[in-house]
């Protein structure tokens, strides 16, 4: 049969995941053996010059087989001659009508084989080419492998989305009418000569005479031409009555939006409202990792003078040297998100992967809890039973005075409240903190976007920019990098009865430990609730987390008007 036809190859191949997750199953396409379907560039086949021949199905034991002919087209020979060069080797398939349990496809209808660039089936490719000569012999074999395949999940719509098609906000009716594909425009000329033939003759039995069938584009000449007719009468009146729909309701037609394209979401998932997270990940990948979760750190301070080295003279005593022993135990705490979804809502929603969604957002939302619960603590009240207990993850700004410098910008005397003045008593107080920081390395500041906004729209005395981006802010500041916390917009803490605002924490993580046991780090957990239909999911860890190195963070706060 090869000799009829330009190329063949394997349309699709059964009991293959595919990367959209799908399996087709054996014999899904059985009743398409031997059916002729339209050859397509990239499944575009809403233009017709991408109507680029045919292909011939054959089903097989292992899948679809297609052989392929090109037509005579200029977009046909061109793509003849890229499969022949080897330039095209993948092929794909559309199919709609599908019947599906869970990812498999049990059955539907091959519409189209097209040859694509790169797919989804991993076996789908070419693997004949035929270079025909005056005596129809072979002259030429060519064989490929390993080639992906994009088939479509659609149903009833176009899997390839040509940005050239996107609507525009200023398109006008005859854009809107030259943008239906023939089938639509079918609908919408027998609705209106429908509608137009019984407002003429009143027949009160209405669709009971409409005996054709609005698809099989066989209505007759006369019925044709009445249909263009009453369209372009429909379309003349639109402008004066100012709309499409204001136009068709006076000649009878309801519904009318029901011929209009139907609205496409941008993405298979929806787009998570959240706030910025890209704080979360620089915090989640500097902190220092321990492999167990009760943490006990013990600290001997030789800054008293009792610890200094003495001077000895001939005959006296000699004195032993005294120091303090400080110590703190850190215990564990268990932090969860929990979720659940009912199993039909799982099974029907087709379109995307529902369970994977969810469990990114779980993550997500996990890692942001920790995150925030590291640096300020997760700011419920202490008789919350959902609280995550600071004695258990200490938050660095409401840690003890040992770990954690205390740097406070009293702005309390003001008569109101200064953002200018605020900025630069936070850049000197930062300064001039940083001799009492005793950490590791280079420290990073987390702060807000306010703060980091006032500090780069500082002025000198002739109106010029005082930090020209944020590496020479970070620069004056004496820190790697400036990471701005959008949890920490409006933090605020009780010192002694007066309330501080937390305006920036300078730190580096590698000094502040969050430890976990074996069994303890982050897990994902599914259940069935066999009595509610229900699929439960839990994602959860088991882990302590405090500063291990004293003075090695420096919290500044302000008290303001």
């Amino acid at each position: 049969m090869s000799k009829q036809y330009d190329f063949s190859g394997w349309a699709t191949k059964h009991d293959i995941q595919c990367s959209d997750q799908r399996i087709i199953t054996k014999d899904a396409f059985k009743h398409n053996d031997g059916i002729t379907v339209p050859l397509v560039w990239n499944h575009r086949r809403n233009e017709m010059e991408n109507i680029i021949g045919n292909a011939v199905l054959e089903h097989r034991e292992e899948g679809v087989y297609a052989y392929g002919k090109f037509n005579q087209t200029q977009q046909g020979m061109n793509a003849k001659e890229l499969v022949k060069e080897g330039d095209i080797t993948s092929l794909s398939i559309y199919a709609n009508r599908l019947q599906q349990q869970g990812d498999y496809v049990c059955h539907g209808e091959i519409r189209e084989v097209s040859l694509v660039l790169a797919g989804a089936n991993p076996e789908a490719h070419i693997d004949f080419v035929m270079e025909h000569s005056d005596s129809d012999e072979v002259n030429e074999l060519f064989y490929y492998s390993n080639i992906d395949l994009e088939h479509s999940d659609g149903v009833d719509k176009d899997p390839k989305e040509d940005p050239k098609e996107d609507p525009k906000e200023d398109e006008t009716i005859s854009d809107v009418v030259d943008s239906m594909n023939d089938k639509q425009k079918n609908v919408m000329y027998a609705l209106i000569a429908d509608a137009a033939n019984k407002k003429n003759n009143d027949n009160p039995k209405g669709d009971e005479d409409m005996k054709h069938n609005l698809f099989d584009g066989q209505n007759g000449g006369t019925n044709a031409l009445e249909h263009a007719e009453k369209m372009q009468e429909v379309l003349r009146d639109a402008k004066r009555c100012g709309s499409l729909k204001e136009s068709a309701l006076q000649h009878g037609i309801t519904d009318i939006e029901f011929l209009f394209p139907e609205a496409r979401t941008l993405s298979n998932t929806p787009d998570f409202i959240q706030r910025d997270q890209g704080w979360v990940g620089k915090v989640m990948k500097g902190l220092h990792k321990i492999p167990f979760s009760r943490v006990k750190t013990v600290h001997a301070d030789i800054t008293a003078d009792e610890a200094r080295a003495l001077g000895y003279i001939k005959g006296n005593l000699k004195k032993e040297e005294v120091f303090t022993l400080l110590k703190r135990t850190t215990e564990p705490q268990t932090v969860y998100e929990k979720q659940k979804l009912h199993r039909d809502d799982v099974i029907d929603i087709t379109d995307m992967d529902i369970v994977a969604w969810l469990k990114l957002e779980m993550r997500m939302m996990l890692e942001e809890e920790i995150a925030r619960a590291v640096l300020i603590g997760d700011g419920r009240l202490s008789s919350s039973d959902d609280k995550i207990q600071e004695d258990k993850i200490r938050p660095i700004c409401k840690d003890a005075d040992l770990y954690t410098v205390k740097s406070v910008i009293d702005l309390s005397g003001a008569a109101e409240y200064d953002a200018v003045d605020h900025a630069k008593k936070f850049i000197s107080n930062s300064l001039r903190a940083r001799k009492n920081y005793k950490g590791s390395g280079s420290p990073s500041l987390y702060t807000t976007e306010d703060m980091l906004t006032e500090m780069l729209l500082l002025e000198d005395t002739m109106g010029r920019r005082l930090y020209n981006d944020e590496n020479a802010l970070a620069t004056t500041l004496r820190v790697k990098e400036i990471i701005t916390v959008p949890v920490m917009e409006g933090m605020t803490k009780d010192v002694s009865g007066a309330t501080h605002y937390v305006d920036g924490i300078i730190v580096n993580l590698a000094d502040y430990g969050i430890g976990a046991d074996k069994g303890g780090a982050v897990n994902m957990f599914d259940d069935f609730d066999i009595d509610y239909n229900t699929q439960k999911y839990l994602i959860e860890t088991r882990c302590s987390g405090a500063i291990t190195k004293p003075f090695s963070a420096i919290s500044v706060e302000s008290k303001r008007p």
